[in-house]
C-alpha cells in the first residue's frame, strides 16, 4: 500500500475510477427488481457519484433464496475449514491488491481522509480477514465428561443464512468484521450496507467471487433501512442478524427478530464514551493529544469516540488549554490531502445534526472554547470544525446523547468516586479511558467502569485478538477475536450410546 501519493495523484485516480452501483445477488450484478435507484452524493463536494440500485422486498427475497440454496448445496457450508481458510486468505489478498481503489471509494463516499482509509480501514480489513481465516481451523469442538457407556460430543455448526446490516462510518471495516467470521464458519451472507456509503461493499462482492467464494454465498443489497434492512430483519428464512449502528435502530431490529422467526440477533450500537484524566497522569501533554484525536479522528463519526472528557478539577484549566491547542491542529482539509487530519461529515443531514447539537450546547450554558461552526462551505462539501465545550454539566444534552461528530464535552470531577459515577451514569457502555500512573488506581477504576473496552494511558488500543462490543444499550454480542464465532454458529450436543 503506497503512502506517497499526493492530492493530485488521488484526484487523477478519482477521475479514472469505475464505480459499481448495482446489487450483487447470486454471483451477478443486478438492478433492483423495481428499477429504483438512489443518488450517492460525495460529502467532499456535494457531487453525485452514481445512481445506486435501491433494493426492496423482492430483492431481499431473491438474495435470501440464493443464499439458502447455496447453503443447502454444501458448496461452502460443508467445505473443509482448510478450504474456507485458503479462499478467505485469497479474498484478503485481493482486497490488499485493490487497496487504493477501495480507500478511494471509502473517501469519496463518506468523506474520510483517503490516507486514513488506506492505512487504517483497508489495512484493518485485510488483517481481519487473514486473522479470521487463520483461526477457522483452530476452533475445536468439545467432548463432554460422560460415563464409559456413552459419548457426548459438542460441536459448532454454521447458523445458515446471515443478514448483516452495517453503518456508514467505516463501511468496509465494519462489513468485514461481520462477513469474515460468518463466512469462515460456513454461512451464507447477505450484506446490507448503509445507503450513505454503499460503494466499497458493492465492489468487494466481485472480489469475493474472484477469490472463489461460490455464487449465492456472498450477496450485497444496497438500499434504505425501511425498504431493505427491515425486510431482511423480518425474513423468515434468515437465521441470524448482525448489526452495527445506532441504539434506536438496534432496538427495532431486535423487535423484528422476535416478530419473525426468533432469529439469532446481535447488535453493536452507540456510545458516549468517557475519557478519565487524573492529575497523576504520566504525561498530560500526551493525554491531551490523545483526547483530541480520540474525538476528532474520522470527524468524530466513531462509536467509540472519546466524546466525554472527565478531568480532575485541580488540572482541568491547564489541561483543557492543551486539548484546545491540539485540536487547532486537527481542522478538516480536503480528504485527498495526505496530511488531512479530518475530512467531511458524511452528508448534509448529519452535518446539520452536529451543528444543532452545538447550538444546544451553547443554549444549555456550556462554554464553547474551540470551533463550533461549519467550515469550507465554498467547496460544496460538509465540514465542521473541531469543537470543544468546557464547563459542561453532566445533565446537558451534549453530555448525554451521542452526537457522532467532532464535538467534545469537558466535565470536571474532584474524586475517583465522582469520576466513576459520572462515567457510568449513561445509557451506553461501549468504551472508556483511564489516565493515571498509579497502578492500583488504574486497575481499580478500570474494573468499576461499565464498558466493553477500557484503555489505560492511551485511547483506542487493541486488535483482532480481543473482542469488541459494549455493555448496556451499546449492544450485545462481540466482534473480532475467537468470540465472534459464537454469533455465527450453533452449538449441537450429540450423544452416542457406546453399548449399541
Amino acid at each position: 500500500m503506497s503512502k506517497s501519493l499526493t492530492r493530485s495523484d488521488w484526484e487523477a485516480k478519482a477521475r479514472a475510477l469505475s464505480i459499481r452501483s448495482q446489487a450483487f445477488i447470486n454471483g451477478h450484478y443486478v438492478d433492483a427488481a423495481s428499477g429504483k435507484t438512489f443518488s450517492c452524493i460525495s460529502p467532499i463536494d456535494g457531487v453525485c457519484l452514481s445512481q445506486v440500485s435501491e433494493c426492496g422486498q423482492e430483492d431481499i427475497d431473491r438474495a435470501v433464496k440464493a443464499a439458502r440454496i447455496a447453503f443447502d448445496s454444501g458448496s461452502w457450508s460443508e467445505a473443509s475449514p482448510a478450504h474456507r481458510k485458503k479462499t478467505l486468505q485469497k479474498f484478503a489478498l485481493l482486497i490488499e491488491r485493490h487497496a487504493e481503489e477501495l480507500a478511494l471509494l471509502e473517501s469519496i463516499d463518506m468523506g474520510k481522509p483517503v490516507a486514513d482509509a488506506l492505512s487504517i480501514d483497508v489495512s484493518a480489513s485485510v488483517r481481519c480477514l487473514n486473522w479470521t481465516a487463520e483461526a477457522v481451523d483452530k476452533v475445536y469442538g468439545e467432548i463432554a465428561p460422560t460415563p464409559n457407556h456413552e459419548l457426548g460430543l459438542i460441536t459448532r455448526e454454521p447458523l445458515g443464512v446471515v443478514g448483516a446490516i452495517v453503518p456508514w462510518n467505516f463501511p468496509l471495516l465494519m462489513a468485514t468484521w461481520k462477513y469474515a467470521p460468518a463466512l469462515a464458519a460456513g454461512n451464507s451472507v447477505i450484506l446490507k450496507p448503509s445507503e450513505k456509503s454503499p460503494l466499497s461493499a458493492i465492489r468487494i462482492a466481485e472480489l469475493a467471487m474472484e477469490a472463489g467464494i461460490p455464487a449465492g454465498v456472498f450477496n450485497v443489497v444496497p438500499g434504505f433501512g425501511k425498504g431493505a434492512g427491515e425486510p431482511l430483519a423480518l425474513h423468515m428464512d434468515v437465521d441470524g442478524l448482525v448489526f452495527t449502528g445506532s441504539t434506536g435502530v438496534g432496538k427495532h431490529l431486535l423487535q423484528c427478530a422476535g416478530r419473525s422467526n426468533m432469529k439469532r440477533a446481535f447488535m453493536e450500537c452507540g456510545g458516549k464514551s468517557p475519557n478519565l484524566v487524573f492529575a497523576d497522569a504520566p504525561d498530560l501533554e500526551e493525554a491531551a493529544k490523545a483526547a483530541a484525536i480520540g474525538i476528532f479522528f474520522n470527524q468524530g463519526e466513531v462509536c467509540t469516540a472519546a466524546s466525554r472528557l472527565l478531568v480532575e478539577r485541580s488540572i482541568k484549566d491547564d489541561f483543557v488549554n492543551m486539548v484546545v491547542e491540539a485540536g487547532k491542529n486537527l481542522h478538516p482539509m480536503h480528504p485527498f490531502d495526505p496530511s488531512a487530519p479530518m475530512g467531511a461529515i458524511v452528508d448534509e443531514g448529519q452535518m446539520n445534526r452536529v451543528l444543532e447539537y452545538i447550538e444546544k450546547g451553547k443554549n444549555e450554558g456550556a462554554q464553547l472554547v474551540l470551533g463550533g461552526e461549519r467550515v469550507m462551505a465554498e467547496t460544496g462539501g460538509y465540514y465542521v470544525a473541531p469543537t470543544v465545550f468546557n464547563e459542561v454539566a453532566h445533565e446537558m444534552s451534549i453530555s448525554k446523547e451521542e452526537i457522532f461528530g467532532p464535538v467534545l464535552s469537558v466535565i470536571g470531577f474532584d474524586s475517583e468516586e465522582e469520576a466513576i459515577r459520572i462515567a457510568n451514569d449513561s445509557d451506553f457502555g461501549l468504551a472508556a479511558g483511564v489516565w493515571t500512573q498509579n497502578l492500583s488506581k488504574a486497575h481499580r477504576v478500570a474494573r468499576k467502569l461499565r464498558a466493553g473496552s477500557v484503555w489505560v494511558n492511551y485511547w483506542d488500543g487493541g486488535d483482532m485478538t480481543a473482542p469488541f462490543g459494549g455493555f448496556k444499550q451499546s449492544g450485545n454480542g462481540r466482534d473480532k477475536s475467537l468470540h465472534a464465532f459464537e454469533k455465527y454458529t450453533e452449538l449441537k450436543a450429540t450423544w452416542i450410546n457406546l453399548k449399541a
